[in-house]
């Protein structure tokens, strides 16, 4: 569109776009503007006299003279030359002023955008805080309890703690990484490219490459966790509507409160078995459980619904539902406190003595929780782009220690009391229900997020385009959900994915890229001294430990 700077924005959440006449994509000027003014760009823009321009507020306002030249001369040089000509392009440093823009209007006004401030449109340290606590907790709050069984209760708790730690100095080094670049612009840079200007190609491909294990990895956790929550869901609705009374035999808890434990013994998961009493036609049930299996039938239902959302150009229909992250999380919470309230909190310190019912102080297979606890302390590959938004920029810092603090507390406080608390109760459990249903829901809009994510990261950087065609994004996601069916169908252990992918990713995005990226600006800068040299090192052996150990585990 030719003439005087035009605004636009695809969201009334994201920041306005300030294009100027033939500019790309990669000429756009982001400017923190309102939604409001998407109707304008089916219109040619015109200079309009000041006496016509007025403010929202329909007060009489004039531009200035500078401005009202500026206008004409920017609309002059967009008319010598053809759009696809850049040579006449305006620069940037010749735009107006912020408080000298103007939206204009064919009808023969123009709209001064009174809110066109350095703060407008973006967040408050508090939302800021909340919206990195929702994001970095996901999934892996289901797996800390499981993480604190395998790792023992003291060591558990002290590794949360060390973790938790060890992975916020990281995202330190993350946040402030784009800071020691000297004499280049780094305001737009992502982490991904900090890593190519010190790896080159190298660190280009060897990013995205983790960053798709960490997408790729959660998809699969997710498809896995869907599966069970529909599963039980539906297991309810059908008990529930053929009037089944269900018996679930394990052992009871103060009085009537039933819980599933492990066997003693073999140290398996917990196992949701039940007798059936009902007066109804058992031949009809014998075919639901048929049809309705865990692992059998509930994954392959899922592709009907979520392959064709995952081919959508745009998810963001399901971005708007990412509040049910933080009201599933603090519903969670919930249902903890209230069940440990009912069932009581048993603790019995064993610190040399083995005893059956009670989870150890130590144990040998504490990896296997460092593998997890990396994955849910994992945010440095976004933590840029949602500390852009914060309001405040010098409370980033701080913001971000709030966020990792409310994050290792959560992860304390409902791995300590309930262990693996939503399969520790029976199907006909009505707050558990409760619970499924609010995490379902919430997985199946997140779910094509993080498909977009991947297809974005990977066809960009094949074909330079996040949507090629139909057919390649069709392969990409048959691909992803072929995954995420298999590992429900053959290995629907959480625990086990998370750590994994946890450990993978998190070797390059937690402890080697921010620690060599460190180091190397400290070197370049002549700073760089043998304590630093030796701690960073430390974390750099430390992230290849933990993952070695996941395999050896």
């Amino acid at each position: 569109m030719c003439g005087v700077p035009t605004f636009f924005s695809t969201s009334m959440t994201m920041p306005a776009v300030l294009t100027l006449c033939g500019r790309g994509e990669e000429d756009k000027v982001h400017s923190p503007l309102p939604w409001g003014f998407l109707f304008f760009l089916s219109f040619r823009p015109f200079h309009v006299e000041p006496t016509n321009i007025v403010s929202v507020n329909d007060d009489t306002q004039r531009v200035t003279d500078e401005a009202s030249a500026m206008n004409k001369r920017i609309h002059y040089y967009s008319r010598l030359t053809s759009p696809a000509d850049r040579a006449l392009i305006a620069p940037d440093h010749v735009l107006p002023a912020p408080d000298e823009i103007y939206v204009y209007s064919p009808l023969g006004t123009a709209f001064k955008v009174d809110s066109c401030t350095d703060g407008y449109g973006k967040n408050s340290s508090l939302v800021t805080i909340f919206m990195i606590w929702n994001t970095m907790m996901g999934t892996s709050i289901l797996s800390i309890p499981w993480g604190i069984k395998q790792a023992g209760f003291t060591s558990g708790v002290i590794l949360i703690l060390l973790m938790g730690i060890l992975t916020l100095y990281c995202c330190y080094r993350v946040v402030k990484s784009r800071q020691m670049i000297p004499l280049t612009d780094t305001s737009n840079w992502e982490f991904p490219d900090v890593c190519k200007y010190y790896f080159g190609s190298f660190g280009q491909w060897s990013s995205l490459l983790f960053s798709m294990v960490s997408l790729v990895g959660a998809m699969v956790v997710y498809w896995v966790l869907m599966s069970n929550f529909l599963f039980n869901t539906g297991k309810f609705i059908y008990n529930f509507v053929h009037d089944i009374n269900v018996t679930d035999i394990v052992p009871g808890t103060n009085g009537s409160n039933k819980v599933i434990c492990p066997s003693a013994a073999s140290g398996d998961p917990p196992q949701n078995r039940s007798v059936m009493f009902s007066s109804g036609n058992r031949t009809g049930f014998e075919l639901f459980e048929e049809w309705w299996d865990k692992s059998q039938t509930v994954p392959f239902y899922l592709i009907v619904v979520l392959l064709p959302l995952l081919n959508l150009k745009s998810p963001s229909f399901f971005a708007k539902f990412n509040v049910l992250g933080t009201v599933s999380v603090v519903y969670l919470v919930f249902l903890v406190t209230v069940k440990a309230a009912r069932l009581g909190i048993h603790i019995e310190f064993n610190w040399f003595t083995e005893n059956e019912f009670f989870v150890p102080e130590f144990r040998i297979l504490f990896p296997q929780l460092t593998g997890v606890l990396t994955l849910a302390f994992f945010i440095h590959n976004c933590v840029i782009t949602l500390l852009q938004n914060n309001r405040n920029q010098e409370n980033n810092v701080r913001d971000l220690s709030i966020a990792y603090f409310l994050v290792g507390l959560t992860y304390l406080y409902v791995g300590v009391i309930i262990f693996n608390f939503l399969d520790n109760f029976p199907s006909d459990d009505i707050m558990s229900f409760v619970a499924r249903i609010f995490l379902l829901f919430q997985m199946m809009t997140v779910y094509p997020l993080l498909g977009y994510l991947a297809r974005v990261q990977l066809l960009r950087q094949f074909f330079g385009n996040a949507y090629p065609s139909l057919v390649h994004v069709l392969v990409l996601n048959v691909a992803i959900v072929g995954a995420g069916v298999a590992m429900a169908r053959f290995y629907p252990n959480i625990g086990g994915i998370i750590r994994y992918s946890g450990a993978t990713c998190g070797l390059a995005f937690v402890f080697v890229y921010p620690s060599l990226i460190y180091m190397i600006s400290l070197h370049r800068a002549g700073q760089l001294t043998w304590p630093a040299l030796i701690i960073h090192i430390f974390i750099i052996l430390l992230g290849l430990a933990n993952l070695i150990a996941q395999f050896l585990l």
